[in-house]
């Protein structure tokens, strides 16, 4: 499984999850204003993950596959020029920060203060990412799930 999941990475979106995305845009225009700016907000999140250098869109496509699927609930949209998803009161609960943005080594994954990551007077809302693998899709994934608990 794990060599699946890098060769999906250095891949990024299949054709099939491009068609699905597509597809779910159409659905969420047809549904009126407010879906229509739901699509909006996908379509500007993923030409925002195409404008990234080859390794921060990877890595994005992936973030982006592991939000979607681990928390459905939340609306893409961009932030600041970075990809995000935002509670149904449009609160930004967590971002991607590609490592072209500002120069730096790393990629981040950062949550706002909407996500339910407490954990005592301490705990961190920054993640940096450099690579994909099993291990840190999991990580994701449960931060994701935890942020919307």
């Amino acid at each position: 499984m794990a060599a699946k999941i890098a060769e999906t990475a250095s891949e990024g979106f299949t054709a099939a999850e491009r068609a699905a995305m597509k597809q779910r845009a159409a659905e969420l225009r047809a549904e009126g204003k407010k879906g229509a700016k739901n699509a909006d907000g996908l379509q500007a999140v993923l030409d925002k993950i195409a404008e990234m250098a080859p390794q921060d869109r990877a890595l994005a496509e992936r973030v982006h596959v592991t939000v979607t699927a681990n928390a459905p609930e939340l609306m893409p949209k961009t932030w600041y020029g970075m990809p995000s998803y935002a509670n149904a009161d449009g609160k930004v609960v967590l971002f991607f920060q590609d490592s072209g943005k500002f120069g730096y080594r790393y990629s981040t994954l950062g949550f706002q203060d909407t996500a339910n990551l407490d954990d005592g007077d301490l705990w961190p809302v920054s993640y940096a990412l450099r690579d994909w693998s099993a291990a840190v899709e999991k990580k994701v994934a449960e931060l994701v799930r935890a942020a919307v608990s």
